[in-house]
């Protein structure tokens, strides 16, 4: 009786320990995903949550800022801005 005990004092902690590193090892190796990071064209810069359902966004791509606005059917663009330039954008119609 004490052995089985004994080995479920170290079995126990054991297979908690690998579930938990193939979990850590699963997330950081997504399927289709390549170790580490990579150089992205499209970058979220930031989010702000607006109503229960929708967001606007501000995302850069190609040295531009877009400010678009995702709805739960549709995605708009709203500005653009050249990558430097946060206070100064073109408001699209």
């Amino acid at each position: 009786m004490t052995s089985y005990i004994l080995k479920l004092l170290v079995l126990i902690p054991l297979v908690c320990a690998m579930a938990f590193g193939a979990l850590w090892l699963w997330r950081k190796a997504q399927p289709g995903m390549a170790f580490g990071q990579r150089d992205r064209r499209v970058k979220m810069l930031d989010a702000l949550p607006v109503g229960a359902t929708g967001r606007l966004a501000v995302v850069e791509f190609a040295d531009k800022q877009l400010l678009i606005a995702i709805s739960r059917g549709k995605i708009e663009l709203i500005a653009e801005a050249p990558l430097g330039a946060a206070a100064v954008a073109t408001v699209r119609d």
